[in-house]
């Protein structure tokens, strides 16, 4: 004996009943006998209740829907059905449909829709689908009989989600199938009082109604046919990840269901537990799949979670107050109180002071809670031995199942270290002592984060997915996607990390795409983005899209993302940006960032500020870090002034070298900014701000190389111009050094805490002597390296490197993301 139920969405129309009896015929062929359990057609049970709902409002609407409820069939009929098996399902519906409307207009009338009127009109749904089904199934050939489950199955008269009976109706079931033999469809989700009232076994109901059958009858398997391809590992609609649980056990299966898996009403399970009769969850749009397969064997598998589900919408109740210390039974009142309220309670958690009760229900509940409780505790909350109720809306649980949990330490730490570092507090935490699940109440905001968060480490802890925002696409911004696209494949397959780009922004439109965008044509797609470009809207955007592992890359130079890099940290947000600003503004701000994002536990990086793609601020910050003392910071930091005083020679012209210096995009579009020496500044200022010396832009002593005509200059074409006209200056400079063997260097120094910035003329016994091209070199002396000072020397110079230097603190990021 097999039981089979299949729910609404498999007999929505005619096409997939026709699909139910291609799945049945095998056990007709093979002579084995069955029962198949039946869900109203798709949307009828709301049609129903929606009806009453309007009657009861004396909205006369509702007639209108009585003509629905028999549209909703005849097509159905129509289409399955010819000859006597059509004309008696036709005098079926029609009769139901009668009542349907008598019982309508008596709601009508009484203005008044009761829990038991309720439950007598929705049973109509089931009543119908089945038998229409039970005259396809004789018309093609296979046997069955039809049985109204309300001839059976006995439980009490709580109207809406009536309680079974077992007892009765196990005697029941026995004995009408001792009487009667062959194969039976049977209406799911409905039910009887002993003096014959109809009653419902609660929404979804119908699995419930195949479990006690299967039980009853002792099946050798209870198959639940829906339109998913079994339980799934979280809700699909979450997280897109998610994939199908082969075999798992009765208990995670009821956690499963209990805490949001909408697969399974959870309490089909029970019954099926009791009697060790397996479950398959199976799916009638994907009859190949085996789907998941529930009994009480434990598999071997590596996943040590069976899934992560949860409740979209919870509220927590907090009892609290000195008086509860060491008072027994406090929490036997509370929950009694709640009880006789008739108010579920999803989440219970307690402090071992016993100072404190919380637990968390549905927020239809909320307000008979609140009156129980306070009847409850009348007494103590006038004295003040306990305080008022507390109560936190807009919360989600989040609850983490799997038999192995109780036998591997450590699962609750990668837990809440999946949550912390994606910024997601938890309001409060439950373990039952069986170890089998970890529930966690959380804001609802996070709620998919946090699904996803945790799937990730637990299901797909070796690919780390990181979700990227792009402000600025200029030659920094286009050359960092580049390099992305090409070594997206390679750092998938060999480093784990899947990096995915979601938000693309410039000065003129941007461009959101949750599962990453396509980097083979992000140019055209952000051009023909319907989206004006607008920071507020790309900074709000992103933290509404919520996404864990994100990073926000500001490859501008301008001052105005840096307004939002507060809000970007406070929202659990990375940042990497070549972009001096933040750092090199106040010391107040500098530290203020670095400090929200420890606080955050998000990751502030800026190693581009200073030598592009070389490890500088890195190398810096390792020698800080394990104790050693800086004494002397020496470097040429610009390599665009690099690049114009290693080719400046006595036979060249100074003009002509910081031309070809703008030309090749070594400065700024205004050469005035790096001969300035304030972009060094900032380096230097950076630098000592690095090394623990807490310093201002004014502090540091800048000489000035210019004349004061190219200063003057109202644009860059004056500004060449004054050049031209006044580089003897620099002619006498350069001759100078070079009679005496020496070289120009622009060099930024910090000594015992003091930072300058000065064109030096070195010798070839100065490590900057030698320096050629766009280099840059940092001398760090220290108390460990001041006899051989730590040198830095690469390009300091070029969208290129300072873009790979982006790309690599991304990784950086990412590495500590995992």
């Amino acid at each position: 004996m097999k039981v089979l139920k299949f729910g609404g969405s498999s007999v929505k129309n005619a096409e997939r009943i026709q699909q139910v009896c291609a799945i049945l015929k095998p056990y007709q062929t093979a002579n084995e006998q069955f029962v198949v359990v039946f869900s109203a057609f798709g949307g009828v049970t709301d049609l129903l209740l929606g009806m009453g709902t309007l009657a009861a409002k004396a909205d006369q609407s509702y007639l209108e829907s009585i003509e629905q409820f028999k549209i909703r069939h005849y097509p159905v009929i129509d289409e399955l059905l010819n000859g006597e098996y059509k004309i008696t399902a036709q005098t079926f519906i029609n009769e139901r449909t009668i009542e349907v409307e008598n019982i309508l207009k008596g709601i009508f009338l009484l203005r008044e829709g009761t829990k038991r009127a309720f439950d007598y009109l929705a049973s109509f749904g089931e009543r119908c689908s089945s038998f229409i089904i039970t005259q396809y199934l004789n018309q093609t050939g296979n046997s069955v009989s039809y049985l109204d489950a309300r001839q059976v199955i006995r439980t009490n008269d709580n109207y809406g989600a009536a309680t079974v009976n077992s007892k009765v109706t196990t005697q029941q079931i026995e004995a009408y199938f001792k009487a009667n033999e062959g194969n039976f469809i049977i209406t799911g989700f409905i039910s009887s009082t002993e003096k014959g009232s109809t009653t419902t076994l609660g929404r979804g109901g119908s699995d419930y109604t195949a479990a006690i059958f299967g039980a009853c009858l002792k099946a050798s398997v209870i198959e639940i046919w829906t339109d998913v391809d079994g339980v799934m590992t979280a809700d699909p609609r979450k997280v897109k990840d998610a994939f199908t649980i082969p075999q798992m056990t009765y208990a995670e299966a009821m956690e499963m269901s209990h805490f949001g898996a909408k697969v399974i009403y959870p309490p089909t399970i029970a019954p099926a537990m009791e009697m060790d009769i397996p479950l398959s969850i199976r799916n009638t749009y994907n009859t190949a799949f085996k789907g998941t397969f529930i009994s009480n064997e434990t598999v071997e598998t590596d996943a040590v979670l069976s899934g992560v589900t949860s409740i979209s919408k919870i509220v927590l109740l907090t009892l609290q107050g000195s008086g509860m210390f060491g008072v027994s039974g406090t929490a036997a009142r509370m929950f009694d109180a709640l009880a006789k309220a008739e108010v579920n309670i999803i989440v219970i958690t307690q402090g071992s002071s016993e100072h404190s009760i919380t637990c968390a229900i549905s927020p239809e509940d909320k307000e008979k809670a609140e009156k129980a409780i306070a009847a409850a505790f009348d007494y103590e909350l006038k004295r003040g031995y306990i305080d008022p109720l507390i109560i936190e809306d807009n919360l989600s649980t989040i609850a983490v199942i799997g038999e192995k949990m109780r036998s591997r330490p450590g699962i609750a730490a990668q837990l809440f270290t999946a949550l912390s570092q994606n910024g997601i507090n938890v309001v409060a935490i439950a373990q039952g002592s069986s170890e089998l699940n970890i529930s966690l109440i959380i804001a609802s905001k996070d709620e998919k984060k946090a699904l996803n968060a945790i799937h990730e480490r637990f299901f797909y802890a070796d690919t780390n997915v990181i979700h990227l925002f792009f402000v600025g696409v200029g030659l920094i911004g286009s050359s960092l996607l580049s390099q992305i696209q090409k070594q997206a494949a390679y750092l998938k397959e060999q480093k784990n990390i899947d990096l995915r780009v979601v938000g693309l922004a410039n000065t003129k439109t941007m461009l959101f795409n949750q599962e990453g965008i396509n980097l083979a044509n992000w140019k055209n797609d952000l051009a023909d983005s319907s989206e004006a470009s607008d920071l507020d809207g790309f900074i709000e955007n992103m933290i509404l899209m919520n996404l864990r592992n994100s990073i926000f890359v500001d490859n501008t130079a301008s001052a105005t993302p840096v307004d939002y890099y507060e809000q970007i940290l406070t929202n659990s947000i990375s940042i990497s940006t070549p972009n001096k600003i933040a750092t090199s503004s106040s010391y107040k701000q500098y530290r203020y960032f670095k400090q929200l994002a420890d606080t955050n536990n998000v990751q502030f990086q800026y190693e581009t500020n200073v030598g592009a793609g070389l490890p500088v601020i890195s190398t810096l910050k390792g020698l800080v870090d394990s104790g050693d003392k800086v004494l002397k910071i020496e470097g040429v930091l610009s390599g665009s002034l690099s690049f114009i005083f290693n080719n400046f020679t006595p036979e060249s012209s100074f003009y002509d070298i910081v031309l070809q210096a703008q030309k090749l995009g070594y400065t700024e579009p205004d050469p005035r900014i790096d001969l300035s020496g304030k972009d060094v500044r900032r380096k230097i200022l950076i630098l000592a701000r690095e090394a623990g010396v807490s310093l201002e832009a004014e502090d540091v002593d800048i000489e000035n190389i210019l004349p004061q005509p190219c200063i003057d200059a109202q644009t860059i074409d004056a500004f060449f111009s004054a050049l031209k006209a006044n580089e003897q200056d620099f002619v006498d400079r350069i001759t100078k050094a070079s009679a005496a063997g020496k070289r120009l260097r622009f060099i930024a120094a910090l000594d015992h805490g003091v930072a300058t910035i000065s064109l030096q003329e070195v010798d070839s016994s100065n490590p900057f002597y030698n320096l050629s091209g766009s280099d840059n070199m940092i001398v760090f002396t220290t108390e460990r390296y001041k006899e051989r000072p730590l040198v830095v020397r690469g390009p300091g110079a070029g969208a290129e490197v300072t873009a790979a230097g982006v790309f690599a603190e991304i990784i950086q990021i990412a590495t500590f993301l995992a």
